[in-house]
């Protein structure tokens, strides 16, 4: 993997804007830079400049001054790649970006591939591979804790759970490495018993980032929230209502939503993807159908589901019947459900026989005039376990939760190896996978082609 030549690209969105940022890394940065900038100060070389400052000029072609732009130049290692680098601030026309971009591959450098900057940080020792990661979940995370979560990643708090899991499980190998050194005077080096304690220890806490990635992946991508019931109850209502924008369609007649609706709301730093599906009936209409079929989809893939019913159109047995026609969608003890007892600006007072309809929780609420709304948002927050987002380290990342499964399954053989006495040899094969699994996660062992996938989904200039 080449690391040796000067990489460019756009840092700032595309597009027109006040002010965009053009990088640009690598051992040819300054006299390239030095090429195509003029600065105000005369005599002023960038390659003469000390790092971390900033510098007026103009950016010049063959054809006189191109813009005036601020220079920031970063010396290895004090840079975000660990190469020497340079920042261009210049006026945000696309014409100009362009340009500059044009200059710079003309003196030297070439167009970066997407993550390649924080590629070349992670080469040169800057972020280990989870780190590196992190900084792509911390562009993109939407909400509070999804912010967290990645920033607590960047700065190190998962990798050096997963350091610390593999400097036991060394220890633990380099005894029985020592022991096949000796294989055929019979001696153990390491004590079983003290074994047997760490590798439950390992087990315990390799389960346990395991079972917090449910969490994890639901805070970075949101969680989804899906509002199902019977046509006509008003589920587009509810969501044109906590989205507070005419997002859905709203109308009197049955089966006018066809197809899912989604969008996200940040509820006290927590994000929400609220899907509004399609009505459940039995219909005659192929398309209705199909979005029918969306729905069920989309019920499957929820956390929560909101069941939305009329309380002015519905007895209590009714809605025990819609559940129970649907119970074989909502039975996954992992989904929490609430029922939505709608339309209550058109009832005199709520019929009493619903205070205590099912066992499920019941909010009654008006979507058309918002009442009771905050209701739904405290009853969403309260299926979220914030104490156990903001003291524990979580795994939201799907790459590190197969390598963890992977090295769980090897520290399983060993145990059992240890069980029925199998040779140290075989049981050294488990612990080499275990280690392999967890170097993985952060990099400590990788290929081109893992580094290629993860960075392939970065966005360019990062």
């Amino acid at each position: 993997m080449d690391t040796t030549d000067t990489i460019c690209a756009l840092a700032t969105a595309p597009g027109t804007g006040a002010i965009a940022l053009i990088r640009l890394s690598g051992s040819d940065s300054f006299p390239i830079i030095d090429k195509i900038f003029k600065p105000a100060k005369k005599g002023f070389s960038v390659k003469n400049a000390k790092t971390h400052t900033i510098h007026f000029g103009t950016i010049d072609d063959d054809q006189g001054t191109l813009d005036e732009v601020l220079v920031y130049v970063f010396k290895q290692p004090n840079s975000y790649t660990g190469d020497d680098s340079i920042e261009i601030s210049c006026h945000g026309s696309p014409f100009i970006q362009q340009k500059i971009i044009e200059l710079l591959i003309q003196h030297g450098a070439r167009m970066a591939n997407a993550g390649e900057f924080t590629l070349r940080a992670f080469l040169n020792g800057k972020f280990d591979l989870s780190q590196a990661e992190a900084v792509a979940d911390l562009i993109a995370s939407n909400s509070k804790y999804a912010h967290d979560l990645a920033l607590d990643q960047m700065r190190g708090g998962f990798s050096k759970k997963i350091k610390d899991l593999r400097t036991e499980l060394v220890d633990f190998a380099s005894l029985i490495e020592l022991e096949l050194d000796f294989s055929e005077e019979n001696v153990e080096f390491a004590d079983r018993n003290r074994i047997m304690l760490i590798l439950s220890k390992l087990k315990s806490e390799i389960s346990a980032l395991l079972n917090s990635f449910s969490i994890g992946n639901v805070i970075k991508k949101g969680i989804p929230v899906a509002i199902i019931g019977k046509p006509n109850v008003g589920k587009s209502t509810l969501l044109n209502t906590i989205l507070q924008e005419e997002k859905a369609i709203v109308s009197e007649i049955p089966g006018t939503t066809r197809d899912s609706i989604e969008d996200t709301i940040i509820i006290e730093g927590v994000a929400f993807r609220f899907i509004d599906t399609a009505g459940l009936r039995v219909s005659d209409d192929k398309v209705e159908t199909m979005g029918i079929e969306r729905t069920l989809e989309k019920i499957a893939q929820a956390r929560i589901i909101l069941f939305v019913f009329d309380v002015t159109n519905c007895n209590i047995d009714q809605v025990k019947e819609v559940l129970d026609e649907h119970r074989h969608l909502i039975e996954d003890p992992s989904k929490r459900i609430i029922l939505i007892g709608n339309k209550i600006d058109q009832l005199v007072e709520i019929p009493k026989g619903f205070k205590d309809l099912v066992e499920l929780e019941t909010i009654f609420v008006s979507a058309k005039r918002n009442e009771n709304i905050n209701l739904i948002s405290d009853s969403l927050l309260k299926s979220v376990d914030i104490d156990k987002i903001t003291d524990n380290t979580i795994v939201s990342n799907i790459r590190h939760y197969e390598a963890l499964s992977n090295s769980l399954r090897s520290i399983e053989e060993i145990v059992l190896g240890f069980e029925n006495d199998i040779p140290s040899d075989l049981i050294a094969t488990d612990i080499r996978n275990a280690l392999y699994h967890l170097g993985s996660i952060t990099g400590e062992v990788t290929t081109d082609e893992i580094l290629g996938n993860i960075f392939s989904k970065f966005c360019i200039g990062k």
